[in-house]
This record gives C-alpha cells, sequence and structure tokens, in this order.
C-alpha cells in the first residue's frame, strides 16, 4: 500500500467543499461554464483593494536589499509591529509585536497554535457548524476534535458547552462571522462563553485555550458592531487571515496573536515561533509581509457582499426556503427541505446549481451557499432555487 490508511480513509471522506468544487469543473467542462452556477467554495470574487496594487508596485520598482530572504522564524519585526498597532486599536488590549507570530494562512495559523498546545489525546472543541478541515486540524497534532452542537439560531450553546468539557479538553475553535452560516456571536454569548471557560480551567486544573478563528472580521454588514471573542476571555488566541478582507486567499498570509494578558503568554508565542519553523511553514512569506504591513486598514468592497447578501436571503424567503440571515462573512445556510441534506444538493446538481450539504459542517439538514461569485451565476442558480421550491410547494 503506496500510502497509509488512515490518510486513504480520509482522502476518501474528504470536504464535501472540495467534492462539489470538484463536482463544479466537471459540470462546467460538460455543460459550458456559462450554464453552471457553482456555489460551493468560499473564494473571493473581488480583487484586492487599489492600495494593495500600490503597494505591490512599489515595491515591485523598489525592492529593498535582502527582499526575498529568511527572516526570523515569526516574521518581520516591522510587519508584526503594524499588525499589534491595528490590533491594539481595535481591541483597545495592549497588544504588541511580541505577541504577534506571522504565519501562512490562518489555516498555518491554526495549526501552528494546535502544535504548540496539544499532546497525543488531548481534545478540542468545535461548535458545529464548522469549517470541516478543523477536525484534520486537531487530528494532525495528535489531538482529538469534539463536536459541541450550537442552538437553533447557531450560537453557542453554553449549557451544551460545560457538559462538553472534560479533564483532556484543551481548546476551542470559535469561528465568527461563521462559516458556514453567516452568523455573528452574540457578545451576551461571548461572555457566557468566557464565564463556562474560566470556570472550566479552575474545575479541571489547567488552562482551556480559545482560538478564534477571524478570517471574516473585517466582512460585517449592516453596520454592526461586531464582538471579538477576546474580550471575553484572556486566555485566548486569534489565528487569521488577509484571504478574504484583502481577496488574497491565493498568497498565504495571516497570523497568530495571543491575548497580552494570557498565561504563560511569552511562553505560548515562542512556542508558536517554533512549531511554525518544525512544521515546514519556517516563515510567513515576505513578500506578503512586506505588503500587508501598510494594508491594516484597507479592505474590500464590504457593501458588494452585503449586496450579494441581500440578493439571495431575499429572494430564497420569497421562495419559502427557511434562513438565518448572514451578519458577516458571505454564506447562508438554509434549511433542506427534506431531511436529507445530499439527496437536496443532489436535486440542485439536476438544476446544475452546486452547493455544499450541511452534512460537510457537522449539520445536517441544511446546505451551504456561497455567495461570492459573479451576479450572473447568483442569478442563473437562483432560478434553480425557483424551480425546485416549487417542486417542494414551499413558499
Amino acid at each position: 500500500m503506496p500510502i497509509s490508511a488512515k490518510v486513504r480513509q480520509a482522502m476518501q471522506s474528504q470536504s464535501w467543499i472540495r467534492q462539489m468544487f470538484e463536482l463544479g469543473i466537471a459540470l462546467k467542462k460538460q455543460y459550458g461554464d456559462e450554464n453552471v452556477y457553482d456555489l460551493s467554495l468560499g473564494n473571493p470574487i473581488l480583487e484586492p483593494p487599489a492600495a494593495f496594487q500600490a503597494e505591490l508596485k512599489k515595491l515591485a520598482e523598489h525592492p529593498g536589499k535582502g527582499t526575498h530572504r529568511y527572516m526570523p522564524n515569526a516574521g518581520y519585526l516591522e510587519t508584526r509591529q503594524a499588525v499589534a498597532t491595528h490590533i491594539a486599536t481595535d481591541t483597545s488590549l495592549s497588544f504588541t509585536d511580541a505577541h504577534i507570530v506571522m504565519t501562512v494562512g490562518a489555516g498555518g495559523a491554526i495549526n501552528v497554535t494546535l502544535k504548540a498546545l496539544l499532546d497525543p489525546g488531548d481534545e478540542v472543541l468545535v461548535l458545529a457548524p464548522f469549517f470541516p478541515e478543523y477536525m484534520a486540524y486537531a487530528d494532525n497534532h495528535g489531538g482529538l476534535a469534539r463536536i459541541v452542537k450550537t442552538d437553533e439560531s447557531f450560537q453557542p450553546d453554553l449549557e451544551a458547552l460545560e457538559k462538553a468539557i472534560t479533564p483532556r479538553t484543551k481548546a476551542l475553535i470559535v469561528n465568527s462571522p461563521n462559516n458556514p452560516t453567516g452568523v455573528i456571536y452574540t457578545d451576551e454569548k461571548l461572555r457566557g462563553l468566557g464565564q463556562v471557560l474560566a470556570r472550566a480551567q479552575t474545575r479541571i486544573g489547567h488552562p482551556v485555550y480559545m482560538i478564534s478563528d477571524e478570517p471574516y472580521a473585517n466582512l460585517v454588514y449592516d453596520s454592526q458592531p461586531f464582538p471579538r471573542p477576546v474580550h471575553y476571555y484572556e486566555t485566548s488566541i486569534i489565528a487569521t487571515s488577509y484571504s478574504k478582507d484583502l481577496s488574497l486567499a491565493g498568497e498565504r498570509i495571516g497570523y497568530v496573536a495571543v491575548h497580552p494578558s494570557c498565561p504563560d503568554a511569552q511562553e505560548l508565542v515562542n512556542a508558536c515561533i517554533y512549531t511554525n519553523r518544525v512544521l515546514g511553514f519556517v516563515n510567513a512569506p515576505a513578500l506578503m509581509q512586506h505588503l500587508v504591513r501598510a494594508l491594516q486598514d484597507s479592505h474590500v468592497d464590504v457593501a458588494w457582499y452585503q449586496r450579494q447578501r441581500d440578493t439571495v436571503y431575499n429572494a430564497l424567503k420569497k421562495m419559502g426556503y427557511t434562513l438565518a440571515k448572514p451578519q458577516g462573512a458571505f454564506y447562508a445556510f438554509p434549511r433542506s427541505p427534506i431531511p436529507d441534506d445530499v439527496a437536496f444538493v443532489q436535486e440542485l446538481l439536476r438544476e446544475r446549481v452546486i452547493v455544499t450539504p450541511g452534512t460537510g459542517f457537522g449539520a445536517p439538514g441544511y446546505f451551504r451557499i456561497s455567495y461570492s461569485v459573479e451576479e450572473r451565476v447568483l442569478n442563473g442558480a437562483l432560478e434553480g432555487f425557483a424551480r425546485v421550491a416549487k417542486a417542494h410547494k414551499l413558499g
């Protein structure tokens, strides 16, 4: 057998997101791009802001000496200072460069953090619905992912969370704005979550770290406030990227930021610097570090995504679908009209509309729509949704 049995099994049950994306490619070859409406992948559709293009041109025309060499594994000091200043201003917490490690995207940030925290058999709690790769990330470092259901509004179920914590619990991953629902966790729920974790630390006798996965933190709609999880719990870590708010998903640039009041914060930062190196990332991409340094206050046009949200939400509600109104990110998570979400997704495929079953996010009975697509694609998909809704006598 050329590959490990464990990897073979994982490949067979790989992410539904990727499965649907690959299916979309096949359908486009069969029917033509213009006749397939692929809403499966959370791929930023907007181009990076003009400020990014200006900085890129400036750096290309006037590169400094050693621009592409190795740097400290934590990243360039000037970049970490810029990131820390931005977070400190945004959160009113005393972040400094000493709390920052530049990483290869948010995925790299979470893996670096879990590698630093986990001993074999330690548990990582994940709130469902969740980004599917969290399960693999925990397994990568000998951890066991434990799923905790949220309530009917996709908010944390504090009672369920408290019951799920055991002496082996080491971390909880929080994702708000949430992929796949677009829901933002309320300050009331986050305050309660912090209290649950604080009680658990006392009860089990060791820290339980909250890892706040925040790539959508700057994609928030309707001018509403965004409650930052780090405000409610000190034993916390931000793991994020510039993939969505700067549309740099392919550049793989992000960071870890350890809460300034986190117990043993400096030891944890040092551990993340070490794991950044030994996991083979070595350091975050040099070119992108130079660029994002000057782009801390730059974002893509959030209003465009909000208009897409409005189009999807209003149309689906009118058709009779049941869904929570997305408050951020660029996803909607409607309830399937039939209990078998995978079967319903197959119905949509006959309309050449590609979405992802909620089963892949730990939430059977729902399906995920990514509206980070061209308006033509979205409008074509909505026509397919309408035909299927009529067949199920919705509305």
